[in-house]
């Protein structure tokens, strides 16, 4: 008898788990975000896009994917350093990664989170200023061979602001590109590393 309590009990609490993740929903996110660098007494700020799609598992767990696109990845002394020639020279990523978000108990519309990700940067070389469109032209063409996709981790947390279908998000990331090649030299040492502050907005379904 008590065997058979303790199964009908699991059972149980099984589908009232099942039945309250069922009541979560799925949602998409468009983002935008504003990256500070700061190494060596050096500071650097950029733009960044993307979106974000998310499911959840329990309740609490979410799993997420995300893309988007870094306007500058370059760290602040490389930056500086870059700023003092006459031409403009720049190192943008686009990337997708996926990963985990921990949310606290749906007992409001307000709930804070904690999540980390990994995935792939596609790093693009561009360099202008020269005085000439074509020769501008032809150099990025050369500069595609120097293109890199590394890989790309982050973490960080924020608020969700939920209303009926729609969700807005308030958060930051730490971002880190494990690079191994030229763009380690061209980081003077430094990491290829970023905090963004973001403000997103979406709707669930």
């Amino acid at each position: 008898m008590t065997r058979l309590t303790t199964a009908f009990v699991l059972v149980a609490s099984l589908a009232a788990g099942g039945h309250a993740s069922a009541q979560e929903r799925s949602f998409v996110q468009g983002f935008g975000g504003l990256s500070l660098g700061s190494s060596f007494g050096f500071t650097n700020s950029s733009t960044d896009f993307g979106g974000v799609a998310g499911t959840h598992l329990t309740p609490n767990l979410q799993i997420v994917g995300e893309a988007g696109r870094m306007s500058n990845v370059l760290p602040p002394v490389a930056d500086f350093l870059l700023d003092l020639t006459p031409v403009d020279y720049s190192v943008s990523a686009w990337y997708a990664q996926g990963g985990v978000r921990f949310t606290t108990t749906k007992r409001s519309g307000i709930r804070p989170y904690a999540e980390t990700s990994a995935g792939f940067a596609r790093m693009s070389v561009q360099l202008n200023g020269f005085g000439s469109s074509s020769f501008d032209l032809l150099t990025n063409l050369g500069l595609q061979f120097l293109n890199r996709t590394d890989p790309i981790a982050s973490a960080g947390g924020g608020v969700t602001f939920e209303s009926g279908p729609l969700i807005a998000d308030v958060g930051y990331r730490y971002r880190r590109i494990f690079s191994t090649d030229w763009m380690s030299t061209l980081a003077l040492g430094d990491t290829l590393h970023s905090n963004e502050l973001r403000i997103g907005l979406g709707v669930r379904f």
